[in-house]
């Protein structure tokens, strides 16, 4: 373990998750789920800006070719959303879900690089531990089967990344029960994964596998939550080194800063006694060593 975690925004955030860097701007936006918002950072003055919507956001992706915009995958569907001036959140829906089970809501999601949104779902009650988590691709056509699942069963479906000639997808399931990542085959072509495969048995690793990204050198690096630590896994699925966070339950990571070699990590704020770890909830920066990818936009 080595590297030092900066504090960039004590943000307390419910659930920080869905880091992303425009760099445009200099600024990493992600989302607090369950109070619904929307957050910028701004690398130049240190601001931070907040919009609140009417649903909980799980995860969002930059729109291609306009300002500000964003495709977010929300309690019933995918949304698009945009900031307002007055701290609110413009939100038209692209497509709904049925979802299989009450309680559920988008959890990890992102586009891969050819520009589809993929995202997947989850029972909100983790507890309860039921496998009706799907994972849905919207694409820039809006038709019936932007709302149907292209890979099912999960509990809660996380760590979605795609390596950097985007042809292998990434996914994990968080949930104790399971604490699993796969590798898939991707045809870029038709944005169809196949070939699923165990990359990753994180039960073997501390920490339960949370969301994800890719570097340069296509290593896969994942929130180890409950363990505080950030992994880079090879893509032969061998741990490289482990990053180290001041609070236990790191939620995302991202890769960003003028050299994209920054790595911002989004972290849960948990109930209870946080005498042990006052910066839940916090945004952290890591010099990572390696240089990250810009997150493609949603086409």
């Amino acid at each position: 373990m080595a590297n030092q975690a900066e504090l960039i925004v004590d943000a307390q955030n419910a659930t920080g998750e869905s880091p992303v860097w425009v760099a445009s701007e200099q600024a990493l936006y992600w989302v607090d789920i369950p109070n619904r918002q929307l957050l910028r950072w701004k690398a130049a003055d240190a601001s931070v800006t907040r919009w609140t919507g009417e649903q909980m956001i799980a995860c969002i992706a930059r729109r291609e070719g306009s300002a500000n915009r964003w495709v977010a995958g929300m309690e019933d569907g995918v949304f698009d959303i945009v900031p307002q001036d007055d701290g609110t959140l413009g939100a038209t829906r692209l497509t709904q879900v049925q979802h299989a089970h009450a309680g559920m809501r988008f959890n990890d999601g992102r586009c891969d690089r050819q520009g589809r949104f993929w995202a997947g779902t989850m029972v909100m009650d983790m507890a309860a531990g039921v496998s009706a988590g799907k994972l849905y691709r919207l694409d820039g056509s809006i038709d019936d089967e932007s709302s149907q699942a292209r890979l099912q069963d999960f509990v809660v479906p996380n760590g979605l990344a795609f390596s950097p000639d985007g042809r292998t997808l990434y996914l994990s399931d968080s949930h104790p029960s399971v604490q699993c990542i796969w590798a898939f085959d991707y045809d870029i072509d038709t944005g169809t994964p196949s070939n699923r495969r165990l990359f990753v048995d994180m039960k073997e690793h501390p920490g339960r596998p949370d969301g994800a990204a890719v570097d340069v050198d296509g290593c896969y690096w994942i929130c180890g939550n409950d363990a505080g630590l950030i992994h880079r896994f090879t893509p032969d699925g061998r741990l490289d080194r482990s990053l180290q966070v001041p609070v236990k339950k790191p939620a995302m990571c991202a890769f960003g800063g003028a050299g994209l070699d920054t790595l911002f990590v989004t972290s849960i704020r948990p109930g209870g006694d946080l005498s042990d770890q006052p910066l839940a909830g916090g945004v952290f920066a890591l010099q990572a060593g390696v240089a990250g990818l810009e997150e493609p936009r949603f086409h």
